[in-house]
């Protein structure tokens, strides 16, 4: 389901005009982008700025509607009073279906409970990046990318290439970059025997079920055929 927003086309302009919007519970804006010219706007206060509070808000296509003409947009920027909950600007993109955007989506970390690194060595989760810049078509930005951390130990990590990325979306990487995503570091005060502890519990997890079984039953001699 798209967010909609409702903008009005914004007539006066100056930094007199925006004062008067804000004190009407208005925040100037603007559309840009495609082939139309840069339209100056204005949007509710209070619907912007409970909207910005979710995360899809910033990494989803939005249906914006115009004085009834609905168009395809993604916020670009905006700016906020230094100290007070006040929206004072925001900044809008028209995209077309057909062309691929540029976009920031944020990465949602799952399974780091039960990480090894976690769960048995007694580390914690560093995120290095918390966002990923994305290349696709509109109809393919996803909301959020995850990353996956169910396999990952202590002094391993999760690089940009490891991760599940949705059909038709890129990462934007330089030449043979590939940087790390997350990782899983030792705590400070975790001692050498405490790691060895935790790492031989992995070793003793990650043995086969079977293992036991098989050595119990080599153990046991064959039973011989009683003598008459």
């Amino acid at each position: 389901m798209k967010i909609e927003i409702i903008a009005n086309k914004r007539e006066l302009q100056g930094t007199g005009a925006s004062r008067r919007l804000r004190r009407a519970g208005k925040v100037p804006g603007i559309l840009y982008g495609g082939e139309t010219a840069a339209q100056p706007i204005q949007v509710d206060h209070n619907a912007l700025y409970h909207s910005l509070k979710q995360e899809a808000f910033h990494a989803s296509v939005l249906s914006m509607n115009l004085e009834g003409e609905k168009q395809q947009v993604l916020l670009r920027d905006y700016q906020m009073h230094p100290f007070r909950p006040l929206v004072l600007h925001a900044d809008f993109q028209r995209v077309a279906a057909d062309r691929k955007i540029h976009m920031k989506v944020p990465l949602h970390f799952i399974n780091a409970d039960v990480a090894p690194g976690v769960k048995l060595q007694g580390g914690v989760v560093s995120h290095v990046l918390n966002e990923l810049n994305v290349t696709c078509l509109p109809g393919d930005l996803p909301e959020f990318i995850e990353v996956d951390m169910k396999d990952v130990s202590v002094g391993h990590s999760v690089h940009v290439k490891d991760l599940n990325l949705p059909k038709g979306v890129e990462a934007l990487l330089h030449r043979n970059e590939n940087p790390v995503v997350a990782t899983i570091v030792v705590p400070r005060g975790t001692t050498e025997a405490d790691l060895a502890v935790g790492e031989e519990a992995a070793a003793t997890t990650a043995a086969p079920a079977a293992a036991p079984a098989a050595a119990g039953a080599a153990a046991a001699p064959a039973k011989q055929p009683e003598k008459k």
